[in-house]
């Protein structure tokens, strides 16, 4: 049974496309089939993510409009074999209903074992058309007031009305800030949001657009965030740990000062 899972955000920089690109490669990497699909028409740039610029034939809108077959649209990643994407170009007067894009979501569900959607952020057309297709959601944020408030939007209108699960992603998180309550921890995001944490990715200057294949600190949390997407488990990344106590201490006055 294909998952369908659409991945949004209430603001945008908070490093959605970034979290869709690595968790595709994490399940794709644990022997999953994986399609991610570029939703967000405005600022598509799932390909580039995904090193697949360049490749691109046909595109989503293509499929939803009838002019090529989903399968000639899909483009391989040459990250992993498993993983596929499905990109959006951007064109004057390029627009689809919500019902052909659920055609094509439904169509890629038969092949693949997750569905992943690129959402555009903010609730316009764009959100509601991809909310449309998915069974779950991924809600990105950054631990800032104004990415919290954004998003506790977002996930009333996820869950409103229909038996949604969402999970949060908070993203860009920095141990020394956390540790000393100068942001806000994941815990205590969740429980403002009511809603529980499926993963923290730390503040690393190696994740940029683009895939973090070694393990350090990202890719250890992307593969974290992978395995709690897979089995429902929690097990989140320790960002703080390492900022607490006595040498905790000292390793955050050392991270302001450099």
């Amino acid at each position: 049974m294909s998952r369908k899972i659409v991945i949004t955000s209430g603001k945008g920089g908070v490093g959605k496309t970034t979290v869709t690109a690595n968790l595709a490669y994490r399940l794709a990497a644990a022997g999953e089939r994986v399609v991610a699909v570029d939703g967000d028409l405005g600022l598509n740039n799932l390909d580039v993510a995904m090193g697949a610029e360049g490749s691109i034939a046909y595109d989503l809108f293509d499929c939803m409009d009838g002019r090529c077959r989903v399968k000639q649209a899909l483009v391989q990643s040459p990250w992993h074999k498993n993983l596929f994407l499905l990109p959006a170009k951007f064109g004057k007067n390029r627009s689809g209903d919500a019902r052909s894009m659920s055609g094509v979501i439904t169509e890629l569900g038969r092949t693949f074992d997750y569905v992943l959607l690129d959402c555009p952020a903010g609730i316009d057309e764009g959100f509601r058309r991809a909310v449309t297709c998915a069974e779950e959601a991924l809600v990105v944020i950054t631990p800032h007031v104004s990415a919290i408030r954004d998003a506790d939007k977002v996930v009333g209108l996820l869950t409103e009305g229909r038996s949604m699960g969402v999970g949060l992603v908070v993203n860009k998180m920095r141990g020394d800030l956390a540790a000393s309550g100068d942001v806000l921890g994941a815990n205590e995001i969740a429980s403002l949001l009511k809603v529980r944490v499926a993963g923290v990715i730390p503040e690393d200057d190696r994740i940029t657009v683009g895939l973090s294949l070694a393990l350090g600190g990202g890719g250890r949390a992307f593969k974290l965030l992978a395995d709690n997407v897979r089995s429902g488990r929690g097990r989140l990344y320790d960002c703080e740990s390492r900022y607490t106590g006595f040498l905790g201490s000292i390793r955050r006055k050392l991270k302001r000062i450099l």
